[in-house]
């Protein structure tokens, strides 16, 4: 173990500089204001600084901060959620104006205990924030919704900009690595999406580092392509706690360039692919490179 331990230390280029400056701390102090939670807290992402100091930008994470699954990457809260606040798209709504976002964000837990997988709420609160903020595109990240077709289409019958689901791992990995989430449900999921509203595009992630190999990766590659996957993102795996998945390799940034050279020559309009990259790390701009192909 001890072996193990040595090899996947933290190489230099995944130190990240902190940043708390008064956009940081109004931001947190807003969001606690509001009474609303975002990914880039209760995942601990590593962008969080630079997102929120320099960028001034936020993924809101909406019905509420306990996940009813327990996938072994995840650092989010498990458990039985509370109840539904109905006023929670509102808040979402007046804090991205506040925040004067160009590009608006929106995840969720897994909420496996409603009917809908949250779709209703998801929906109004896409509405509440194109009604309040008309100049804004709108990213929506989901679970799979149970896989259930209603549930997909009630969200995006609300008509976001971009439809972002993720498939997380490669195909030999999924079950370990996922709870409840399965990779052909995921892969129907984005191509129901698409199906239902052409025009919007579709985007999905991966970590890499939890044992797959480059052969897996394309594979997964292939499998989005197939599924009509606009955006790809790859980034780092990182270990939140000794509870979860070890992290098996760390990937150097000229293998995840080489990665993105891959994924643009399978046919995908954009990917953004190193260290510290993440599904939303940049949204706005994945987006716009991603229009500017098309």
């Amino acid at each position: 173990m001890a072996k193990n331990e040595e090899y996947v230390r933290k190489p230099e280029w995944l130190k990240i500089k902190l940043n708390t400056n008064e956009n940081y701390t109004g931001l947190k102090k807003m969001m606690r204001e509001k009474n609303l939670h975002t990914v880039c807290e209760e995942a601990r992402c590593p962008n969080i600084h630079e997102c929120w100091a320099v960028r001034k930008t936020a993924t809101f994470m909406i019905l509420g901060d306990v996940c009813t699954r327990a996938c072994r990457f995840c650092a989010v809260k498990t458990g039985l959620p509370n109840e539904l606040d109905l006023k929670e798209p509102e808040r979402v709504a007046d804090s991205v104006s506040i925040m004067g976002l160009k590009h608006a964000v929106i995840t969720a837990v897994a909420r496996d205990d409603l009917k809908d997988g949250g779709a209703t709420v998801f929906a109004e609160t896409v509405r509440a924030v194109r009604r309040k903020n008309p100049f804004t595109s709108i990213e929506v990240l989901p679970s799979d919704m149970n896989g259930e077709y209603e549930n997909l289409k009630t969200l995006m019958d609300a008509k976001p900009d971009i439809l972002n689901h993720n498939i997380e791992t490669v195909r030999r990995l999924s079950d370990r690595v996922r709870a409840r989430a399965k990779y052909d449900r995921s892969l129907e999921f984005l191509r129901r999406a698409k199906e239902m509203y052409p025009e919007i595009p579709t985007k999905s992630s991966i970590m890499v580092g939890l044992g797959e190999t480059k052969e897996d990766i394309i594979e997964t590659m292939d499998d989005l392509r197939a599924n009509n996957v606009d955006i790809m993102t790859i980034g780092q795996y990182l270990q939140p706690s000794k509870k979860h998945l070890p992290v098996l390799k760390y990937y150097h940034p000229d293998e995840f360039q080489e990665l993105k050279e891959i994924a643009l020559s399978k046919g995908f309009s954009h990917c953004e692919a190193g260290p510290l990259v993440r599904s939303s790390y940049h949204a706005d701009e994945q987006v716009n490179a991603a229009k500017q192909q098309a």
